[in-house]
């Protein structure tokens, strides 16, 4: 069952683990509400907070002992179990939260797990990845899988981040869509980057190539073709998602899907492109660079 509903009311304070390119936009946006309370691993990435007004935390555990609410925007499946589950996470510091928001894009049996270990101690927990790029923050989607209770106490900090929060399910279903979501996108990641590049060999001007496709209102054009397009003819690899993200996400989201026993030819053959990537060194850049694969060399397969 979807459920979309909106809440007014206000947590007091709010903590941020992880205030990288996504957790720095959260931060943004709700600074102007809420006493922030931030951490990360990176210490250029907490004096920028604390530059803009953020209170910096020394450790997880101090910034838990403070939070009404946890936000998470963290890389990946191994680093929430350390964050959450860990000898010096957020479940083992001598304060709680009332409600753990999990932001980061993880696969659903970490989700399911760091729910179960939350409730041993009476804590909420919510899978809620982020559907939108940073720049959007305030009007990204947010599906969320948790209980309807622990929605309704985090819901008046996720709607500043969020124009749509919607509870799709139990802890784990948010995950799901998300992982699926993140297929989607390498998918048109990866032929908008093998169409660009054949586009010039064959002589066609890139410019010339994406912008009469993203005005002519054909139905193959998505808004990632309209973003990621221009960067690959710009030569513009600043990251605004780095390929080492999406190939991380990619695996877990074939992983989902074969689980379910569902055969994943499309899906596979993403993953494999992305990997490749990494291998050429294209890891730290943008998705969009993944078109240095088909530029100038033959490829096996």
């Amino acid at each position: 069952m979807v459920e979309e509903t909106h809440s007014t009311g206000g947590v007091g304070t709010v903590g941020i683990v992880g205030t990288g390119t996504m957790g720095a936009a959260m931060a943004d946006v709700l600074r102007p509400h809420h006493r922030l309370v931030v951490w990360d691993v990176d210490e250029a990435s907490v004096r920028r907070q604390e530059a803009a007004g953020s209170v910096v935390a020394a450790d997880v555990a101090e910034l838990t002992a403070e939070a009404d609410v946890v936000l998470l925007s963290l890389p990946g499946p191994d680093v929430v179990r350390k964050v959450v589950a860990g000898e010096r996470g957020v479940l083992a510091a001598a304060g709680a939260p009332g409600v753990i928001a999990d932001l980061s894009t993880v696969d659903p049996g970490t989700a399911r797990a760091m729910a179960t270990a939350a409730a041993e101690i009476g804590v909420g927990y919510l899978d809620a990845p982020v559907l939108g790029r940073p720049h959007r923050c305030g009007a990204w989607t947010l599906p969320v899988g948790g209980t309807e209770d622990d929605l309704a106490f985090a819901r008046p900090v996720l709607e500043k981040v969020a124009a749509r929060v919607i509870r799709v399910g139990d802890v784990g279903a948010a995950s799901i869509l998300k992982l699926l979501n993140n297929l989607m996108f390498g998918a048109i990641n990866a032929i908008t980057a093998e169409t660009m590049a054949t586009a010039e060999r064959l002589g066609l001007d890139p410019q010339t190539y994406y912008s009469t496709l993203a005005d002519s209102g054909a139905a193959s054009v998505s808004n990632l073709f309209r973003e990621i397009a221009p960067k690959i003819a710009n030569r513009d690899w600043s990251p605004a998602f780095t390929v080492d993200l999406l190939a991380k996400d990619n695996r877990l989201g074939l992983a989902v899907i074969e689980e379910a026993g569902i055969t994943a030819p499309v899906a596979r053959a993403v993953v494999g492109l992305n990997e490749e990537g990494r291998s050429a060194g294209l890891g730290a850049l943008d998705t969009s660079a993944l078109v240095q694969l088909f530029e100038g060399v033959e490829r096996e397969g």
